[in-house]
């Protein structure tokens, strides 16, 4: 396996959330704070990143491609991963640029990546365009790919350094591209974790069991699809009281599309859970810039 390259402050920490434990009934609860990643506003990718980041070097890339909607966290982290490794990056954004940039898209043009627009064009067909013409490193939608889930492999580690007694605990977590959640199975087992699924892709068990091929069933993993709503890119009303309510209990403030609905998915009691629960904040708050509405 690749030698990952550091780009991150490990390991991060896992807080107590008590006033949030006595709303939601929990014997305990805390939150494994992977916003605080350390690079670019911080959150999850950057353990991904350390894994493909690692092979564009060794396969002599000077420039990173990748896609995503126009508030990608994904985006963001790998044009910041970008600037520190000294690689040139380039982003393909999903439909027509926006009036002005606003929340991560304000910090892709900081980290000095290019963006390039899809409008009505498939992400992919841009994205296989731009690279053959620029002869460059195609990180996959999400950051997800079989190596990259050795990122959650280690975060899940490091839970189990942090919460020795950590058999008796479940690990909520959203489900967008698959790759942390299948990486958390792999280290912590599929009935200790669950995935919350944000609409990111269109078969989220067939994505997370494709990462654990024959490690896993599908049927045995544990995915929530009630806080899709209208769509992925959509702020629904239980979104926006799990934002709130976080925020109002423990001072933690979550992002609209990934961390809220797992958390409203929580707050919802839309899946079976134990008495101590571990939750899994995943980054994006420069996301809540991008929503006007909020």
């Amino acid at each position: 396996m690749i030698t990952p390259v550091p780009l991150g402050t490990w390991p991060t920490p896992l807080e107590a959330a008590p006033r949030l434990a006595a709303r939601l009934g929990l014997a305990e609860l805390w939150f494994k704070r992977d916003d605080l990643t350390g690079l670019g506003g911080g959150g999850n990718k950057i353990r991904k990143l350390r894994y493909t980041c690692a092979q564009a070097i060794a396969d002599g890339a000077t420039t990173l491609i990748t896609s995503g909607a126009p508030q990608s966290n994904h985006a963001r982290l790998t044009a910041a991963a970008a600037a520190r490794l000294g690689l040139s990056c380039v982003l393909v954004l999903a439909g027509p640029p926006p009036e002005s940039p606003r929340g991560n898209l304000l910090l892709d043009g900081l980290a000095g990546a290019e963006i390039v627009w899809s409008g009505d064009r498939p992400l992919a067909e841009v994205v296989a365009a731009e690279a053959e013409r620029r002869s460059a490193y195609v990180i996959p939608f999400g950051g997800t790919a079989p190596a990259s889930v050795q990122g959650y492999v280690e975060c899940g580690r490091e839970l189990r350094a942090q919460l020795p007694d950590i058999d008796g605990v479940e690990v909520v977590v959203a489900l967008g591209s698959g790759g942390t959640m299948a990486g958390l199975v792999r280290e912590l087992g599929a009935q200790r974790v669950i995935g919350v699924d944000v609409g990111a892709v269109p078969d989220p068990r067939a994505t997370v069991a494709g990462l654990l091929v024959g490690e896993v069933e599908p049927d045995a993993l544990r995915i929530d699809g009630t806080q899709v709503g209208a769509g992925y890119r959509t702020l629904t009303d239980a979104v926006r009281t799990a934002l709130e309510v976080t925020a109002r209990t423990e001072g933690i403030f979550l992002d609209p599309t990934y961390t809220g609905r797992a958390m409203a998915g929580l707050l919802a009691g839309s899946f079976p859970r134990g008495d101590r629960v571990v939750f899994l904040h995943s980054g994006g708050l420069p996301g809540l810039f991008g929503h006007p509405e909020l």
